[in-house]
């Protein structure tokens, strides 16, 4: 006797024959919700079995049967239906043909030059005109014969209808479109148009577009690593959130949002504004090695790499180089570059390698003239975000709500003795010569901003024994030094101090050549360096670091 499996029990057949039947009455007893399938209505011999495990009677096999029957001609039905309406389509006429489709990989096959209009320049005084556009597919919504298409470049949109005729679109166009995946990019050839009424759910809603072509460009996978809407939710809004690191991982959706989008031009214009302050106050930028011989602020949080056959260091800042270049006469430098850091550190505010704002200047008779012009730096910074980038920050806004960044037009300066002084006023015991912690220093910061009314203030005359080799000593205070941090919201951004220029009593064998540079006469010089990163995330008070290091790297992240 053979015995045969089905989804749901095991039985024999009882048929003492079986050897000498078919393959096709040789079926073992099933249920009866496997029956079409295990026990065939012509099977004479078949035992089908209820779902109580006993033989169906005669009326149960013929309700069963009865059923069996019913879904087939279903199914013919269905087949017969589909197989007609396929011969149909491929029979209909397509007036479309040509106004749709996927362009080739290699579109550099010709230059026509026909302009393409940008989004944010559509309005009514274009009514009427056909436009060439090219955007990806934010968002689609199929009504009946009308496909409506959000098209996006970079933050603004725009509605786009695909309307199905007698004449122009068809059925065929009307079914490309509806297919194409979101964030695929596409170029459209459409018709201006006003719209009937303000379209709310774009950016531009004065008018939409009335789409005569749409060829798609490069089509997006079917599956994202998460939806564009999940990841522009805001902080009050309901629905699903995208964590951080799901973000990361899936980094190139992630910066095509709104508030991305708006991070990181303001991350752009933080720089830029670095840049044309300092060109216009005589200032040099100076490129300067990222591999060297020795580690360039000592201690143990260097990446040590190999250099043929010998170690080398990536540099944990340019500071030794932009004294050499003040040695060298240049007087004023500045640079803008990555900076590595070895430091096993998974705060909200540290990563292993991030862009240094760094400037280097001599001075004529006192560190204070240093301290003066980070003063000047600072408040053109801030004060070139505020009206350049206003609808930056609004937009980062409505996803990451904050209070608006409150500075002085003439910043805030206290010695070290005066911050220590508030944190004990607030209850804080705490060493004189003690450096601050994190905590400490968050305090001091609501301390400050409580008593004037400032987010940003200077530090200044810190301990010496918390500063680096090279800071010179406060001539007439001991155990203080002529160095200085800046803070933002309670967190430090910069620190810097007027250099040692002198190489008696320097003995570092590992940089001989920095120490060299100062025996052929150095000037008084002092500077400091700024952490990119940190001034967009504190200024929008965005709470980490990664979220505006395009694609950070802490002890964990080495990718994308």
């Amino acid at each position: 006797m053979e015995a045969a499996h089905t989804t749901t029990t095991t039985t024999t057949a009882s048929s003492s024959s079986s050897s000498s039947s078919s393959k096709k009455d040789n079926v073992a007893p099933a249920t009866a919700a496997a029956a079409p399938a295990a026990a065939p209505a012509d099977s004479a011999d078949a035992v089908v079995l209820g779902e109580d495990g006993k033989p169906l009677s005669a009326t149960q096999l013929k309700k069963l049967r009865a059923k069996q029957e019913k879904e087939a001609k279903k199914l013919e039905t269905q087949q017969r239906l589909a197989a007609e309406k396929a011969a149909r389509e491929a029979n209909a006429v397509d007036y479309s043909a040509g106004k749709y489709g996927a362009l080739p990989l290699n579109q550099s096959q010709e230059r026509t030059g026909r302009k393409r209009t940008r989004i944010e320049d559509l309005n009514e005084s274009l009514a009427d005109q056909v436009v060439l556009v090219q955007a990806r597919i934010h968002k689609q919504n199929v009504t009946g014969k009308l496909c409506f298409l959000t098209l996006r470049q970079r933050v603004v949109t725009v509605q786009a209808v695909v309307a199905q005729d007698a004449a122009n679109i068809s059925k065929q166009m009307l079914k490309f479109a509806t297919d194409i995946t979101y964030e695929s990019l596409v170029l459209v050839e459409a018709t201006v148009v006003k719209a009937k009424e303000l379209v709310k759910s774009c950016t531009v809603q004065s008018v939409e577009l009335k789409v005569k072509q749409i060829h798609v460009i490069s089509k997006a996978a079917e599956r994202l690593p998460f939806t564009l809407e999940d990841a522009s939710r805001g902080e009050e809004e309901e629905g699903v959130r995208v964590l951080l690191d799901t973000r990361l991982d899936g980094r190139i959706i992630d910066l095509r949002t709104q508030a991305n989008q708006a991070i990181f031009r303001m991350q752009s214009g933080v720089g830029q504004l670095f840049r044309d302050f300092l060109v216009e106050n005589g200032f040099v930028e100076i490129h300067t090695p990222k591999m060297i011989e020795a580690a360039s602020e000592g201690g143990a949080n260097v990446f040590k790499i190999k250099y043929f056959n010998r170690d080398a260091f990536l540099a944990q800042s340019p500071q030794l180089y932009k004294q050499m270049a003040i040695c060298s006469d240049f007087e004023r430098v500045f640079e803008i570059a990555p900076v590595f850091r070895a430091e096993n550190s998974f705060t909200h505010r540290h990563m292993t390698e991030f862009v240094g704002l760094d400037l280097e200047m001599a001075f004529e008779e006192h560190y204070h003239e240093v301290l003066d012009l980070f003063d000047k730096l600072f408040v053109f910074i801030f004060d070139g975000l505020k009206t350049r980038y206003a609808t930056e920050i609004e937009t980062v806004k409505k996803q990451f709500p904050f209070e608006d960044f409150l500075y002085l037009p003439k910043t805030l300066r206290l010695d070290f003795k005066d911050g220590i002084k508030l944190l004990r006023e607030a209850g804080v015991e705490i060493d004189d010569f003690a450096d601050m912690n994190t905590e400490q220093e968050k305090l001091l910061g609501r301390l400050v901003r409580e008593k004037y009314k400032t987010d940003f203030y200077m530090l200044d005359k810190f301990p010496l024994a918390v500063r680096p080799f090279y800071t010179m000593p406060d001539p007439h205070n001991a155990g203080y030094s002529n160095s200085y941090d800046f803070f933002m919201r309670g967190e430090e951004i910069l620190s810097g101090a007027q250099r040692v220029h002198d190489a008696h009593g320097v003995d570092l064998k590992t940089i001989q050549p920095y120490i060299d540079a100062f025996k052929y006469g150095a000037p008084p010089h002092g500077g400091g360096g700024i952490g990119l990163e940190r001034v967009v995330m504190l200024y929008l008070k965005l709470g980490n670091i990664r979220r505006t290091s395009m694609f950070p790297r802490d002890p964990k992240r080495l990718s994308p």
